[in-house]
């Protein structure tokens, strides 16, 4: 048990930063962009294939996160200088994907399981400092030495990587350009009135967002050890109930708080995914099922709670006014004025 929930908890923590990217097109930027599905693959594709050829893992990475950039301004190129609605334009930008991704690749699967990547680079080096004993030490004398995690390496890397590409977006998104997208988001008449190009804005905002998703990925198909042409389908579904998760548990009182909530709500997704799994009746491919049944109550739950909440006090207040109906004229203003005490 312990082992499942390590792993869902590091595998929460890396598709963290796609949700952060589906966070920014669909809630700052108010854009149902699509090209998720699409880019989270490029990402994967153009690491593998450049790790698989020698390059250096981490500029492999990199490289990865500067094509999800490219893919998504050409899907805010579509929808702003096209004229294209924006839904069709993340449709057509993710289809187009597919076949580029396959360009990249060669063929549609690229195995990286016997080749130096950048996890197991990071594995290496927390084998070497000893932290990986020192941590198993730990749980070996609580009595869980029977579920150790091969290394503790990749999780707090990428608890380290998660935290400050937030903190990254947390400080950009207050930056004049930030508020100049968050603006355009809410209000594009508004932000055209001050001369600002909102188009620009849009294209650059989608192209951030879709960077963050193909880092994401560059850095899943290092994990898992393989990158493949539909591994990112449904992707989309993943960051959105990633995104309604955080904000229905934790609040979206503040923008370092909503991205907080957004990285906890990944990790919180894929740990529910996980013990649902373990269920004797489920099977892997239940997966996309138990995800849209998530997003359902996720989406369902808070406004059945608040539903629930204003009948209570709809219900209450029928119970004081039948109070205040049963007192005697004269005694109205003594009874409303306790009433309102006690409440």
């Amino acid at each position: 048990m312990f082992t499942s929930i390590f792993g869902a908890f590091e595998s929460g923590i890396i598709y963290a930063i796609m949700a952060l990217g589906v966070y920014l097109s669909f809630r700052v930027l108010d854009f149902p962009d699509l090209t998720v599905d699409g880019s989270f693959v490029t990402g994967a594709a153009v690491a593998a294939i450049m790790i698989v050829n020698g390059a250096n893992p981490f500029a492999a990475t990199m490289t990865a996160l500067v094509a999800g950039f490219i893919a998504g301004c050409l899907t805010g190129v579509i929808h702003t200088v096209g004229k294209v609605n924006a839904l069709l334009s993340g449709i057509l930008m993710m289809i187009a994907l597919y076949s580029i991704n396959l360009r990249i690749m060669g063929k549609s699967n690229v195995p990286l399981l016997n080749t130096d990547t950048a996890m197991t680079a990071v594995r290496d080096f927390f084998e070497k400092t000893g932290i990986d004993a020192f941590l198993n030490g730990i749980l070996t004398a609580v009595g869980l030495g029977d579920s150790l995690p091969r290394t503790w390496g990749i999780l707090l890397f990428m608890i380290f990587v998660t935290l400050a590409i937030k903190f990254l977006t947390d400080a950009f998104l207050k930056t004049e350009l930030g508020l100049a997208i968050r603006a355009t988001g809410d209000n594009k008449r508004m932000i055209r009135s001050f001369s600002s190009n909102t188009n620009l804005m849009i294209i650059l905002g989608l192209g951030l967002s879709n960077a963050m998703v193909a880092f994401s990925g560059a850095l899943i198909a290092q994990q898992g050890g393989f990158a493949d042409v539909g591994m990112g389908i449904g992707m989309i579904i993943i960051g959105l109930a990633s995104v309604i998760i955080g904000e229905a548990l934790f609040g979206t009182k503040s923008i370092a708080r909503t991205t907080l909530a957004v990285i906890g709500g990944s990790i919180i997704y894929r740990i529910v995914v996980t013990l649902a799994l373990r269920v004797e009746f489920l099977e892997p491919g239940d997966m996309k099922l138990i995800t849209a049944i998530i997003v359902i109550l996720a989406l369902t739950a808070p406004k059945m709670i608040d539903s629930y909440k204003e009948k209570k006090r709809k219900v209450k207040r029928q119970l004081e006014n039948m109070q205040m109906a049963a007192v005697p004229s004269e005694g109205k203003g003594e009874a409303g004025a306790a009433l309102k005490s006690d409440s």
